[in-house]
C-alpha cells in the first residue's frame, strides 16, 4: 500500500508554524500601518501648505506656513510631529519645507519598531517675484 498518497496536508505542527507566521505578518501590518497612514497625511499636509504658500523671491511667511500647518493638523489630527518641527530651508535649489522624524510603536513586550521618515518639499515661487 502506498502511505504517501493518505498522508496529505498539513501537520498539526505545520499548521501551527503557518498560523503563526500569518498571526504575525498580521500583527505588524496593524501596528505598523498606521504609521504610514500618518506620515501620509502628513506628506500631503505638508506639500498642500507649500502650494499654497507665498513665496515673493527668496522670502517666505514663515508664520504664515506654520499657522496654516496648524489648522492642517487640528483638522486631521496628525500625530507624531508637530508644525513647529517643519523647518523652511534655503538651499541653491530654492525653498523648501522639510522634516525628519522617527515615529515608533510598541510591537508587544519590550520590543519597539522605529520608523524614520524625512522628506524636503519645494515652496512655489510667486511669479514675478
Amino acid at each position: 500500500m502506498n502511505l504517501r498518497k493518505a498522508q496529505l496536508g498539513l501537520t498539526l505542527w505545520s499548521g501551527l508554524y503557518l498560523f503563526g507566521s500569518l498571526a504575525f505578518i498580521a500583527l505588524c501590518a496593524i501596528k505598523i500601518g498606521p504609521l504610514y497612514l500618518n506620515e501620509f497625511q502628513i506628506n500631503r499636509a505638508v506639500r498642500d501648505v507649500a502650494a499654497q504658500a507665498s513665496v515673493v523671491g527668496s522670502e517666505v511667511d514663515v508664520t504664515a506656513v506654520r499657522s496654516s500647518l496648524q489648522r492642517r493638523w487640528d483638522i486631521d489630527y496628525l500625530r507624531q510631529l508637530e508644525p513647529r518641527d517643519i523647518k523652511v530651508i534655503r538651499t541653491t535649489g530654492g525653498l523648501f519645507l522639510s522634516y525628519d522624524y522617527d515615529a515608533e510603536v510598541s510591537l508587544f513586550a519590550n520590543i519597539t519598531i522605529v520608523a524614520r521618515f524625512k522628506d524636503d518639499i519645494p515652496l512655489r515661487a510667486v511669479p514675478g517675484g
